[in-house]
């Protein structure tokens, strides 16, 4: 059949009629009275509008039709006219045969129809030697059937839809799948970025299958029977698209494998045991069956678990492989900033990277004088992995402390890559860590490693440098006093000082809270005293005192608190030194710590705050009593200390 053209004309004569009119007729010449025609009048055109029968396809029934009525007109010498009835059936008047007229080799015209007293809209299949006043455009049935539909709006129910919002049920939230990005990423996303795109999206294909196992949990807990088993099945559907979708972009490991199909079986035998609870009302048959599917749920999870380590341990093993074997800096930095991105995902993936070697292959790097350009990058990584204890052991086995003091003891090496070895310093040398078998091997390089850092924080050039070196220095000075009396020698009161008095280098609260525990771990030694009054320490310790934050970030707000606490602790140390004790009178101390005493707001509500001061302003009060007033002596001095703590955190702030 050949491809027809349709067109649409409308005739603006008075008296129109309400709905158009089709014919379908055959022949090349002019549109003549005994033409054969299909002709759908106006109310049985109302009937196709209301049933949503495309035009075009009663075009095609009729057309079929009568080329099929044709060949039997032909042989009996007649011509038919064809009518459509509402029940879209035809039906047929036979009438003579114009004799002029003669079908042109099969070919029809769909055509305008204009009767005498009324106005008709035509829909047309028409040849290309149509009238060149008829616009025709070539479309094909189903696109204009598509066209059509934009116009076949109920402007009641479309009006409803938008005044009743439709509710949407939280199981709903999580059940579309996600599309991985295996297979189908790896056509888009371009060399290195593969492996990271498809770590990215077993991370998120696994929060939603962690989230529907923990829905089930809850659901389980409740006795919402039909919840829980739709939200089985819904697990097992993204269990099922998760490990199809890997296997395919990844060729397992015959040992994940074992775990894929263990998990599935589990995913299936939960929904089948799930549905056998919603066809009974038994209440001890559902209470027996809630234990049972409590069992198989948690070794559901549990394998889930393992199969999603497994994989994201192939992903890393990937990445780790194109670093260790690869000779190109670009290639190899790109796997490395995948690898930092990884870390930031949590503790549970910096693990499982520490396990896979990407400790051991970064180290190797930074033992190659070619690849110094990314010292930097790979050190900075490392920091990040060893927020974990696996990541630390892994440092100690290669002699990572060794390289550490190497870099940061080279003078040719780059300012950012002694400070990213700063940051590895600091992370393990962090009191948070449980685990301090690896400062055995830090001990020997100690002296190298504290005099490099207190040269960085001299030299730094901005105030992350500044706030890495500091920050590893505070951390070191807390499980070693011969860490302090290194500092001592080396000055580092001095240039600490000097450093808060310069913004570009100390111009957070953050840096400020490194300098005074630096100072406070300092002020157990007694010859820390003398060199605090010759550098005027005592008025930067008031100073930090009066430390506020300028935002409302919680944690802007948490380091001014510890600098506040430290700031106190270390002005009480210093103050068994009587000519501490008297310089800190006479700069008027003693009015600031009553002041953070009494005034909760001052202080942050921070009772570490209060605490400090306290005992600040005893140790003062000992030295010279005279200094204090006798009602501030009364409340703050002479009751025990956790006396006057409740009394100082219970005190209501007066406003007269």
């Amino acid at each position: 059949m050949p491809l027809y053209g349709f067109w649409y004309t409308e005739n603006r004569k008075a008296n129109s009629s309400k709905f158009p009119q089709v014919i379908i007729r055959s022949g090349k010449g002019g549109r003549k009275d005994g033409d054969a025609a299909v002709q759908l009048q106006a109310e049985q055109l109302a009937v196709v509008f209301s049933q949503q029968v495309s035009l075009q396809h009663l075009a095609v029934i009729c057309l079929s039709w009568l080329a099929t009525r044709t060949k039997m007109d032909q042989s009996e010498g007649t011509v038919s006219s064809y009518h459509v009835d509402a029940n879209l059936k035809l039906n047929t008047w036979p009438r003579k045969r114009h004799p002029s007229r003669q079908f042109a080799d099969g070919k029809c015209v769909f055509g305008e129809h204009t009767p005498s007293q009324s106005s008709t809209a035509a829909f047309g299949v028409a040849n290309y030697r149509c009238s060149s006043r008829l616009q025709c455009l070539q479309v094909d049935s189903v696109q204009r059937w598509m066209e059509d539909l934009r116009h076949m709006t109920e402007v009641e129910c479309m009006c409803v839809l938008q005044a009743k919002p439709i509710e949407v049920e939280d199981d709903s939230q999580q059940a579309e799948l996600i599309v991985s990005a295996g297979a189908g990423t790896g056509a888009v996303a371009a060399g290195d970025h593969v492996a990271r795109n498809n770590l990215q999206t077993l991370l998120r294909r696994a929060l939603v299958v962690s989230t529907e196992l923990g829905k089930m949990f809850q659901r389980l807990e409740k006795g919402r029977w039909q919840r829980v088993h739709s939200t089985a099945v819904r697990a097992n559907c993204h269990v099922r698209s998760l490990v199809h979708e890997y296997s395919a972009a990844r060729n397992t490991p015959p040992e994940m494998q074992k775990f894929e199909t263990s998990l599935l079986e589990k995913c299936m035998e939960l929904t089948n045991i799930t549905e056998r609870c919603l066809h009974t009302e038994d209440e001890f048959f559902l209470k027996s069956m809630r234990d049972a599917i409590h069992e198989i749920l948690t070794d559901v999870s549990d394998s889930f678990s393992n199969m999603i380590d497994m994989a994201l341990a192939n992903e890393i093993q990937v990445l780790i492989k194109q670093i260790e074997s690869s000779d190109n800096v670009h290639t190899i930095g790109s796997a490395i900033s995948n690898l930092l991105s990884l870390t930031q995902d949590g503790p549970q993936l910096c693990s499982i990277i520490a396990k896979e070697g990407a400790v051991v292959s970064l180290f190797k790097i930074c033992r190659q004088d070619r690849f110094k350009g990314l010292y930097a990058h790979a050190l900075r990584t490392v920091a990040s992995i060893c927020c974990v204890e696996e990541g630390i052991k892994q440092l100690d086995k290669v002699d990572g402390i060794l390289c550490l003091a190497d870099i940061l003891t080279d003078d040719g090496s780059a300012e950012a890559a002694r400070a990213e070895a700063a940051a590895v310093v600091a992370q393990i040398t962090s009191p948070h860590h449980t685990s301090t078998q690896h400062l055995a091997s830090f001990l020997e390089s100690m002296h190298d490693i504290v005099t490099a850092l207190i040269n960085l924080c001299e030299s730094a050039s901005c105030g992350e440098v500044f706030l890495l070196a500091s920050a590893a220095l505070a951390n070191i000075t807390f499980f070693d006093s011969m860490a302090c009396e290194i500092l001592l020698q080396l000055n580092a009161i001095h240039i600490l000082l000097q450093a808060c008095k310069d913004r570009q280098r100390v111009d957070t609260p953050y840096s400020k809270d490194q300098v005074v525990t630096i100072l406070a771990n300092l002020s157990v030694l007694e010859q820390c005293a003398s060199e605090v009054l010759q550098e005027q320490g005592v008025e930067r310790l008031l100073l930090l005192l009066g430390e506020r934050p300028s935002s409302s970030s919680p944690s802007e707000g948490a380091a001014c608190e510890r600098v506040q606490q430290k700031a106190a602790v270390t002005l009480a140390r210093l103050s068994r030194d009587a000519d501490v004790a008297q310089a800190a009178i006479q700069l008027k101390a003693v009015p600031r710590l009553i002041e953070l005493c009494r005034s909760p707001t001052e202080r942050n509500n921070s009772d570490s705050v209060l605490v400090a001061c306290l005992a600040a302003l005893r140790r003062l009060a000992s030295g010279c009593p005279d200094s204090i007033e006798a009602a501030d002596h009364q409340q703050l001095i002479k009751p025990r200390l956790v006396d006057s703590f409740l009394l100082c955190s219970n005190m209501e702030e007066s406003f007269v």
